[in-house]
């Protein structure tokens, strides 16, 4: 005879204010495993190169079938995550990547693991666009949001570098398909905590804002903008393709502003673009993060290339700019951001950023790891651990619960787009003044060096522009005072996500 047990009632659940803690915790796990997989790969490369047999010019499709998904899709994204669920788009998103991921491991192919690519950047996309919307709802008291954001902003920032330490330590202690195969436990686990100390949100529903036209506009654009920035490096920017599709992009992203004035529900409403501290914080960005490729892409190269690094070492080399990033994200930007407000904190974080970078640029060929590269590294992640949270901060001051995760993907649409433009940007004239000095005779290293200088220089002339627009067009917005009372009135506001 059979006898059945009744199953024991799983744990409560911790206390409502210790709750949106946990999800945020399970909400950054994933976006640090989206920041991980890009780096990582990047440190990969030549270990996939030599076991698919990709030439040096298909080589950078491993990475441009990422980006072109992956920022192609992040606004649409956001908005879906609007209308039909935050949670909801989340957990898709990790489905996604983490059969993606799968997939680019058990790659035997070229074109298998491209392919895979460009489905692990759909599910990037998805996972990655609603985050920050999530958290800005689940804390909307200014001094727990300034927390909450600088902990997002430290995954966010800090992630890239300590990719560059997981990917040397996976690739030479396993092979390069561990890179992929490590998202597997993670994504699973991320998802089964999602479910349990995420709450649903039902979304506002299709009919509250689904702009077919819209979105194939914005994502056609996006796509296309991306696609034709990281083929720069192989075109030119003055060739008839950068051109051309340059223009067929920007046509197709006046096409969408257009539509936008006139739907009935349009896909992102242009109110949100009104407020400078939005639009100036996103442009802020775009410049911010392509002058950051002069430190990990660049920097790279050159400890790489000219210093003889491995990938172990060159993880290391950059740990500190994580020790900066995770110091100040985690343990001060929210008292500076509550102090002084997010505009002084982000001009200051912007002049620290700029001055590793114009260190960097005076990098010799005989550096020295202690004197040359080591300063710039504690600048640059001290400066960047005060700026990225400031930046968030205001690139999600106007966002209200109805368009949270739109704010979010405009907000990962942007980084995306300064990153692609920082690789093509710099990449280009380094290896041109590289080249040019090699034709006129020069020693490789010194070549080498030579076009890295030149990279740092520009990317530092980036940053001077991003200063340049947070003086001229952020507003000054006094910083908000702490209110205790606020904390109960913000509880039934967080109910939206957690609860």
């Amino acid at each position: 005879m059979l006898r059945f047990r009744a199953c024991s009632p799983p744990p409560p659940l911790p206390p409502r204010s210790a709750l949106r803690w946990i999800a945020l915790v399970i909400l950054c796990t994933g976006m640090l495993m989206i920041i991980l997989d890009g780096t990582v790969v990047n440190v990969a490369l030549p270990a996939v190169q030599d076991d698919l047999g990709f030439t040096n010019s298909s080589l950078a499709w491993v990475v441009n079938a990422y980006l072109i998904t992956f920022g192609g899709l992040l606004l649409l994204a956001g908005r879906l995550g609007d209308l039909l669920g935050r949670r909801r788009v989340f957990l898709a998103g990790l489905v996604v990547f983490t059969v993606a991921s799968a997939l680019c491991g058990l790659a035997q192919s070229q074109g298998v693991l491209i392919g895979a690519r460009l489905l692990q950047g759909v599910g990037g996309a998805l996972t990655s666009s609603v985050i920050l919307g999530m958290i800005i709802t689940m804390f909307p008291e200014p001094r727990e949001q300034a927390k909450a954001i600088g902990v997002f902003s430290f995954v966010a920032s800090a992630g890239a570098s300590l990719g560059l330490l997981v990917g040397g330590v996976l690739t030479d202690a396993l092979s390069w398909h561990w890179i992929f195969f490590i998202n597997l436990p993670i994504g699973v686990a991320t998802a089964l905590l999602a479910l349990r100390y995420v709450a649903d949100d039902a979304g506002q529903g299709l009919r509250a804002g689904a702009d077919v036209p819209g979105s194939v506009l914005i994502t056609a654009a996006l796509m296309l903008g991306v696609f034709t920035i990281v083929e720069v490096e192989g075109n030119g920017w003055g060739s008839t393709q950068t051109i051309g599709l340059g223009a067929v992009a920007l046509a197709l992203l006046a096409g969408f502003v257009a539509r936008q004035h006139t739907a009935r529900q349009p896909l992102m409403p242009l109110r949100i673009l009104r407020s400078r501290n939005v639009s100036g914080a996103n442009a802020i960005q775009v410049l911010l993060v392509a002058g950051m490729f002069g430190m990990f892409f660049l920097g790279t190269l050159y400890l790489e290339r000219v210093l003889g690094y491995d990938e172990l070492e060159i993880g290391l080399a950059f740990l500190p700019v994580s020790l900066g990033i995770g110091l100040l994200s985690l343990g001060f930007s929210e008292q500076l951001i509550m102090r002084v407000g997010a505009r002084p904190t982000l001009l200051t974080g912007l002049l620290l950023v700029l001055g590793g970078l114009l260190l960097f640029a005076r990098v010799p060929v005989d550096g020295r790891y202690a004197t040359d590269v080591l300063p710039s590294a504690l600048l640059f992640g001290v400066g960047a651990g005060m700026a990225f949270p400031a930046m968030m901060t205001l690139a999600m001051s106007a966002a209200t619960p109805q368009d949270a995760g739109l704010t979010s993907g405009l907000v990962n649409t942007t980084q995306q787009v300064g990153a692609a433009l920082g690789l093509s940007l710099l990449a280009t004239f380094s290896a041109t003044r590289t080249e040019d000095l090699v034709a006129r005779g020069a020693a490789e290293a010194t070549a080498l060096t030579e076009g890295y200088q030149l990279g740092f220089t520009i990317a530092a002339g980036l940053v001077v522009a991003a200063i340049a627009l947070a003086v001229v067009v952020l507003e000054r917005v006094p910083a908000p005072a702490h209110d205790p009372a606020q904390e109960d009135v913000a509880e039934p506001a967080a109910r939206v996500l957690v609860g």
